[in-house]
């Protein structure tokens, strides 16, 4: 499934490690993605096996890590990590996610990526590395038309802790 993986499946993963449940309309309010994107990406991922569906009618904020009140009653389906999923996660660390970019969108992609996190502007940032697929970036929603990360790759980095 890692070949497969998209940012926003990533994104979900990671999300879901760090909140333990949450539910799809969350989780795409949060990264600014499309509702129907985020759907797709869960139905993907309980496919693979790596999420699955949290039962019951009530959920406890010890549970929710995202949650503010002590206890919610859930209006809505919510995902949570299957074992197989947490044991995928595990593996998510600074060397993975440079495999992952380079793999994904091209050689020097998580250079970039590292770069711009450390406030270098988009094009600045290929440059510097010599990476020259700008566009790939902006065809996976990880940079704005005007080379500013988008909330997608902010949250994907800060949930994997670059």
């Amino acid at each position: 499934m890692s070949n497969d993986l998209t940012p926003v499946h990533l994104y979900i993963l990671l999300h879901l490690k760090r909140a333990k449940v949450d539910y799809a309309k969350m989780m795409a309010k949060m990264s600014h993605v499309d509702l129907d994107i985020v759907n797709s990406c869960i139905e993907d991922l309980t496919k693979a096996g790596l999420i699955e569906r949290d039962s019951g009618s009530a959920i406890k904020r010890s549970k929710a890590k995202f949650k503010k009140a002590f206890e919610v009653r859930k209006h809505h389906t919510y995902y949570r990590l299957s074992r197989k999923g947490e044991q995928f996660v595990r593996k998510i660390d600074r060397r993975w996610l440079r495999e992952y970019f380079d793999s994904t969108i091209g050689e020097g992609a998580f250079d970039v990526v590292t770069l711009m996190a450390e406030g270098k502007n988009f094009e600045e940032a290929c440059k510097s590395v010599g990476f020259d697929g700008a566009e790939d970036f902006r065809l996976f929603k990880l940079v704005t038309p005007k080379g500013r990360m988008t909330r997608l790759l902010e949250l994907i980095l800060a949930f994997a802790g670059i």
